[in-house]
């Protein structure tokens, strides 16, 4: 479901950081636990790849029947709103607290290209930007 099986004979050395980053998605769906964490496992694939890993990550989930709690660490506002039921909002530091949850009140399934014209889409993004965004004075940037 990673896409490497044409890769399946090569050595751990040999695949690229994203391939180790679909086997780590991988290996995480086969040992089947209840409560998943992915720390940005994303964010070394280029966009299509991501995109369709984003979709392969919810076949997974749906095929667990939706049982399964996914918690991703991701600082992309698209991927957040397209993968989550709800996104939990950061303040900076490392003493970092919740700023704000932000509720996703888009029903699935999601269809990429469609849910960015939809009201509720923008509308999320644009709350999830603010909180962001307010994190920064434009004081810090000279």
């Amino acid at each position: 479901m990673v896409n490497l099986w044409p890769h399946k004979d090569k050595l751990p050395g040999q695949l690229s950081g994203g391939m180790k980053q679909r086997v780590a998605i991988a290996r995480a769906f086969a040992i089947n636990p209840s409560i998943l964490l992915l720390d940005e496992p994303f964010g070394a694939l280029d966009a299509l790849t991501k995109s369709n890993m984003h979709v392969e990550l919810l076949k997974l989930w749906n095929l667990d029947n939706r049982e399964k709690t996914i918690i991703i660490v991701t600082h992309d506002v698209e991927e957040a709103i397209f993968l989550s039921d709800r996104v939990v909002v950061m303040n900076n530091g490392p003493a970092a607290t919740i700023k704000e949850i932000v509720d996703i009140p888009l029903p699935r399934p999601r269809n990429k290209k469609e849910i960015v014209h939809d009201a509720a889409y923008m509308a999320t993004h644009d709350k999830l930007l603010s909180l962001l965004i307010d994190k920064f004075s434009i004081n810090d940037i000279h």
